[in-house]
């Protein structure tokens, strides 16, 4: 049996005093620091934007950044460079700019390294994460046959064993809101396509805006929806 989510806590405790934290601004994400900040003598968490600037998205981390008191470290989420280095949503001008550029691509322990070496951290820090098993049963598969904590990738997962019910103990006792992006997409903002372009045009039309600036074709996605509804 893998260890439960407070077991996993203490075991990484007795690793480190410190602990690094991925955070989306998603719920299983914010049940997470609540349920290590009492354990660690300092949580620095990080967030991994998609698109730089989003207005909506920094309303959200200056919320959370008031609410535990902690400042929380901006970098750019890997999608980003794959994204544009792929010419997704480009026009044929912006390719021959983007190729001069020379975006280097990362992966999660490159920025993992970034973090340790510009906060002189401990070199094998883990990251905590907001995985829960509830949410799919490849998940709950990977971590009963690997268990909640992977050594190699310095990450592991103290809330995985938390179902629906416990995430909302935890808010109503806390008193921690959510982000907008549940009210305007049911979930955490993490991709280009319609579910979440439709609601920003609607809703916070500078930041579709500011998506449109580094991926200007995607209002393709939201003509092909026009038309379809139109035909």
């Amino acid at each position: 049996m893998p260890l439960s989510g407070a077991e996993t806590i203490a075991r990484v405790r007795q690793h480190q005093r410190e602990t690094l934290l991925a955070f989306s601004c998603g719920k299983d994400a914010i049940a997470a620091w609540i349920a290590i900040r009492p354990h660690f003598d300092r949580v620095i968490p990080f967030y991994l934007y998609s698109v730089p600037g989003l207005e909506f998205v920094e309303e959200s981390l200056d919320y959370y950044e008031r609410f535990f008191g902690t400042k929380i470290i901006r970098l750019p989420h890997p999608a980003l460079h794959t994204w544009l280095n792929g010419f997704m949503f480009q026009p044929p001008e912006h390719c021959a700019v983007i190729e001069q550029a020379e975006l280097g691509e990362h992966s999660y322990n490159d920025i993992h390294d970034a973090i340790v070496e510009d906060h002189g951290l401990q070199e094998d820090i883990l990251y905590a994460t907001g995985v829960r098993a509830a949410d799919s049963p490849l998940r709950r598969v990977a971590i009963n046959k690997h268990g909640p904590i992977t050594w190699s990738q310095h990450k592991y997962h103290p809330v995985w064993d938390w179902n629906k019910q416990a995430l909302v103990d935890c808010f109503r006792r806390e008193g921690v809101k959510l982000p907008v992006d549940y009210a305007m997409f049911g979930r955490t903002f993490d991709g280009l396509d319609l579910r979440f372009l439709l609601p920003l045009k609607r809703h916070r039309p500078r930041d579709y805006r500011r998506v449109l600036e580094f991926f200007p074709l995607c209002e393709l996605e939201i003509k092909r929806w026009e038309y379809a509804r139109a035909s």
